[in-house]
This record gives C-alpha cells, structure tokens and sequence, in this order.
C-alpha cells in the first residue's frame, strides 16, 4: 500500500470554497439542497467545464451503533437517523465530490460508493464481507467518541477486515465528536493509536446537519461545508495511491522519515 500523503498536498484543501469551486459545486446541488444520486446517474456539467471522473468503492466497517449509517449519510446530504436501526443487510450511497489537485490545478470528479453493512448481518452471512470487500478501494474504520469498546476494538476490525487486503486503503473515522466533551477516548489515546498504526484519523460530527429557511430542507452547501474534510481526504489517499499504482509517483520505503 502506497504511503499516506501529508494532508493538503494532493488535493487544495478549501478549493471547494472559492468561487471557481462553487460553480462545479452547482452540479451536485439543487437550489442549495444536495441531488441524491443513484448507482447508474451521475453529475451532469455544462462542456465547458466537463471533468473526469474517478470511481471508487469504499467499505465502512465499525461496531453496531457507532454511527455508520448516519455518516454516510451526512457524507450524502441525507437526513441523520434520529434513532438507531441496526442496518438489515447491505446498503450502498452513492456520493459525488469535485477537487483540485495541487500538481497540475486539473479538477477531478471523484465518486464514492460506500457500503454499509450492519454487524448482525456480516456475523450472520458469510457472504456479507467478502461481498463489501471484493474490489473495494478503502476501508473506512469508525469508532464512537462515546463508545471506549469500540476504539478498543479497532485493531481487531483492521486485522479481521484489512489483514488480507494491504493494497486497499484504511482510514480512521471518530464519529459523534460533536459529544467530545463526554468522550470516552482521550486525545493522549489517539495520539498512542496513530503512532502505532500510522493510518489517517478524521473527526465528523453526528448533529443533524443545518437547515434552510423553510426550517425543514437540510441546506446542502452548509452539509458540504461539515464534511467536506472527509471527503477532501478520502480522494487524497485514493488519488495519491492511484498515482503510486501507475508509476507516476515514487512510493518511499516504510522506514523513510515523514
């Protein structure tokens, strides 16, 4: 697996902030709520402005109930289930996310196809993971800030989910880090956790997301604005390690300095 980019050097990180981001931003927005996007749609941009697009397929793993659903969802700009349902089989989200790369200031469409499979349902199936990971480009791995097992828990899911997939890449997501200040996972262990396993660790929040004046339409660009550090992250690891795969990037050796 090619080595994890510094964060900000592949993708310009508040591009989607600026004037030239927002207009490619129109293509997924309706009236400043997100478009929802099936597995055979896809963006349309005017000719002008048409870009490639790069698809991946991201498996999201995590105990039951750290908040799998909720953050695909917010990735999606769906409304966050208010309460828990343990997810009954495999659920797929199509997300779509314009960027700029540093190297050559070309904008890419990037499109995530996130699964989502609750743990019943992989402990009960046999079939379930292999079918989330066959060809999957990333594992993302959640743990609940409110949750000490399931940070606990993590080098297990790494081992059981990843331990046969090193070319694929991993992920770290905190979920719920809007409830920090009852966090049952102290930053000093964070720091211990990244040092050991050397993988990306990203914070989301669980609130539900912001709305428009009619009070009841979730604001898409707000949305955006709350996960667009995930999403920026996730196509700088997937694009970095593309790159890598094609030889046009050096992969350093494990042991190079940082």
């Amino acid at each position: 697996m090619a080595r994890s980019p510094a964060p900000g050097s592949v993708i310009v990180p508040d591009w989607h902030e600026s004037a030239e981001g927002k207009e490619y931003l129109v293509c997924i927005l309706r009236k400043n709520r997100r478009r929802v996007f099936g597995l055979l749609e896809r963006p349309v941009l005017p000719p002008p402005v048409a870009i490639d697009t790069a698809s991946y397929k991201i498996f999201v793993s995590g105990k039951s109930g750290v908040g799998k659903t909720a953050m695909v969802a917010k990735l999606a700009g769906l409304e966050v289930p208010v309460v828990h349902h343990e997810t009954t089989g495999i659920q797929t989200t199509v997300v779509f996310w314009p960027a700029k790369l540093q190297a050559n200031d070309c904008v890419i469409m990037f499109r995530f196809e996130f699964w989502d499979c609750g743990e019943s349902a992989l402990k009960k199936f046999n079939h379930m993971l292999p079918a989330c990971k066959e060809n999957a480009d990333a594992f993302l791995f959640l743990f609940s800030f409110t949750d000490r097992a399931s940070f606990e828990d993590l080098p297990g899911q790494l081992a059981r989910v990843a331990g046969e997939a090193p070319g694929v890449i991993r992920m770290v997501i905190g979920t719920k880090f809007d409830q920090y200040m009852h966090t049952d996972v102290p930053e000093r262990d964070l720091t211990a956790f990244r040092q050991a396993w050397e993988l990306p660790l990203l914070r989301v929040k669980s609130v539900p997301g912001r709305r428009l004046a009619d009070g009841r339409t979730l604001d898409g660009r707000a949305g955006l604005a709350d996960v667009a550090h995930v999403l920026n992250g996730l196509a700088e690891q997937l694009w970095h390690q593309d790159q890598v795969a094609a030889g046009l990037l050096p992969n350093p050796p494990e042991n190079a300095p940082r």
